[in-house]
């Protein structure tokens, strides 16, 4: 009953293949699930506040034409979110107007330490400025290091599955990656310490 009530991913996605009469619901019900995600990956995949909306309906359309070639080798998450980012580096492709530089390129900001952002104070009101202040620093990096930084650490994405969708050497998407973690990680306790600082 509860099954019925609340069906997975797989179950509204087989029903939309079979041509279910409720598959415009079912698909409906997928997007509720799944529309918020999409929409802040495109947000901070392509730096562009102002097209996440637009994006993330693009990629659903195109996750709706593009059932029927979904073989179910993976989750409809995982499946959802390459086409987001292959929906996303296309829009940046564009928008550039060139393909992804190399890493010397990028803007040299100070490097240190990692992504990952402490578990310290996580009360509500605190864990929506931490949310705000991500955003902004991953805003800050350049589009080398910020989307293979977001491919692996919110898309979770395996480093091979990242090179070869960026078309790089493994050891040039690991270096991208570190060095993305070390800048974020190195902004986020600059700023930190300059808000305790403050106060």
């Amino acid at each position: 009953m509860n099954r019925r009530l609340d069906p997975s991913d797989e179950d509204l996605v087989a029903r939309i293949r079979d041509q279910a009469s409720d598959k415009v619901e079912a698909f409906e019900t997928l997007i509720t699930r799944h529309q918020r995600r999409v929409r802040t990956n495109c947000r901070h995949l392509t730096r562009a506040p102002q097209d996440a909306d637009d994006l993330a309906q693009e990629v659903f359309v195109k996750a709706w034409f593009g059932l029927a070639r979904f073989e179910g080798r993976s989750s409809f998450r995982t499946w959802i979110e390459r086409v987001k980012i292959n929906h996303c580096l296309n829009y940046i492709e564009k928008r550039a107007g060139k393909r992804f530089v190399d890493i010397d390129e990028t803007d040299g900001h100070a490097p240190p330490p990692e992504m990952r952002v402490p578990p310290e104070a996580e009360q509500a009101i605190h864990r929506q400025e931490q949310r705000r202040l991500i955003g902004e620093l991953l805003d800050e990096l350049p589009d080398t290091l910020r989307v293979p930084l977001i491919m692996r650490e919110i898309d979770q994405m395996p480093y091979q599955d990242i090179a070869e969708r960026l078309n790089l050497s493994l050891s040039a998407v690991k270096m991208r990656i570190k060095r993305g973690r070390e800048i974020f990680r190195g902004r986020y306790e600059a700023r930190v310490d300059r808000e305790a600082a403050r106060l």
